[in-house]
């Protein structure tokens, strides 16, 4: 179907009619994506080394964030407490701001447990920082952000607590992803 375009009609078309005749080319003319739903956002984590791999939001198939992140202080998958994640899809949970647990404390998403190939059950599995219950920075070791080392986990994903922080703040503006996708790169 042939379309005119709308300052063809508008030089054409006098007075109060150029509006409708506008109007009716809007309709006539095909929309650019008629049908395709925006897609979901996503996160997806890609192992590197277990102290410096990266944690990506992506939305419509373009990265809108990166942040440097670490799991675990080794890359045996399978080993309780140390290894770094398997490979695979987890479930998000809830997210929190002030989070209380025994180890983690402030921001904090929870990650579904996954059964490793070994027969392992990895379980009490996090986004998290190093922070005190609040979201600040604390005096003890464990509650204080000193650096690199930091990065280290007993196999969650671990962002610094400003990052953490600002994914929070990119999730809340283009939706919470219902995974996490855990890759190597």
């Amino acid at each position: 179907m042939p379309t005119t375009s709308p300052s063809r009609v508008t030089s054409v078309v006098k007075g109060g009619a150029a509006i409708a005749a506008l109007a009716a080319v809007a309709l006539l003319a095909p929309a650019a994506d008629a049908g395709a739903a925006p897609q979901a956002t996503r996160l997806q984590f890609t192992k590197y080394s277990p102290t410096d791999s990266r944690l990506s939001v992506v939305r419509n198939n373009r990265t809108i964030a990166v942040y440097r992140a670490g799991s675990g202080v080794n890359d045996k998958e399978c080993q309780r407490g140390r290894g770094w994640l398997p490979n695979g899809t987890y479930p998000l949970g809830r997210h929190h701001t002030a989070y209380d647990g025994s180890l983690i404390k402030g921001y904090a998403v929870e990650l579904g447990n996954k059964l490793c190939y070994q027969g392992v059950n990895r379980t009490e599995l996090f986004i998290h920082s190093e922070m005190t219950r609040g979201g600040g920075q604390g005096a003890a070791e464990d509650r204080r952000w000193d650096g690199d080392a930091d990065y280290t986990s007993h196999g969650c994903v671990k962002l610094s607590p400003r990052d953490i922080k600002s994914l929070y703040r990119t999730l809340d503006r283009n939706g919470w992803p219902a995974t996490l996708r855990v890759v190597n790169g």
